[in-house]
């Protein structure tokens, strides 16, 4: 999956004595967009050596470590040294080779996110700082401390006398079907959500459900809590027209087009394929 990076290290324990030095890699977004360095076919995280700007006019936020060499997070207005320099919409992700810059990208991604929409209290509307000793931020006026927000979700893979119920929804392209996945809501058990979520979509009821693993996916801004259950075949399929276009059962030799395996998603439904998912 996506956050598989060995032999690369990924570490992102807060440390609030990093500074920024030539050496340090800069995350630097407009929008969407991440500032990326092209070295040939490769993909590299940009340097503060490679561009330049005024001190007064940019902010600078420690993020992790990524290969023992602190991440920031730039904010401003900067000037691009190097003409391999190009930015990308954070998509890039599910088409880039490199597995190790599109953790990263994705990481900074959610912390940028979170820092842009924290900027003032929620409560008191004053602007927040961020606490020295850990990833935090907080409002010198009423006191308010805010930390990152993950949101649970599940993903589950249904099976029946070897089938797997997959389901394309209305945002996917033409023929893409995944696995069955939603929020959990408060007061609601992650079991809880597996039967609401497949009850609503699918309109069918499951049994037997057990964990498989999660995965991190800060593109969203969520957890997924992976889960394989089972369903009788023979229940009425009955979207929900809103979030689910089509869904059908398939046998391990005639899967649709589904997510790679930079998803837990596609892990569960190659799995089946080999036979290896129980």
């Amino acid at each position: 999956m996506i956050q598989d990076i060995f032999p690369h290290r990924f570490e992102n324990q807060y440390l609030s004595d990093q500074k920024l030095n030539k050496e340090s890699f800069v995350l630097h977004f407009k929008g969407n967009d991440l500032l990326l360095k092209m070295n040939g076919d490769e993909n590299e995280l940009p340097k503060i050596r490679d561009i330049s700007f005024k001190k007064d006019q940019v902010s600078s936020t420690f993020l992790f470590t990524f290969d023992e060499t602190p991440c920031f997070l730039l904010t401003g207005d900067i000037a691009l040294k190097d003409p391999g320099l190009v930015y990308n919409e954070i998509s890039f992700f599910r088409r880039i080779g490199q597995q190790e810059i599109a953790w990263v990208s994705l990481a900074a991604f959610q912390l940028k996110n979170w820092y842009e929409q924290n900027r003032f209290c929620g409560n008191c509307g004053s602007k927040t700082r961020h606490k020295k000793e850990e990833r935090a931020l907080f409002c010198p006026e009423c006191g308010t401390v805010v930390y990152p927000k993950i949101s649970p979700a599940i993903i589950v893979a249904i099976l029946s006398n070897d089938k797997i119920l997959l389901a394309r929804n209305t945002n996917f392209p033409g023929s893409w079907y995944s696995l069955i996945a939603g929020y959990a809501d408060i007061g609601e058990t992650l079991e809880g959500t597996v039967v609401r979520e497949v009850r609503e979509e699918v309109g069918i009821e499951v049994r037997n459900i057990r964990y498989y693993k999660s995965q991190p996916w800060p593109f969203s801004g969520s957890m997924m809590i992976g889960f394989i259950a089972e369903a009788d075949e023979t229940q009425p399929i009955i979207i929900d027209e809103k979030e689910i276009a089509e869904a059908a059962w398939f046998t391990r030799d005639n899967l649709p087009a589904h997510p790679s395996l930079i998803s837990i998603a596609g892990e569960m439904i190659e799995k089946f394929e080999r036979g290896e998912l129980k």
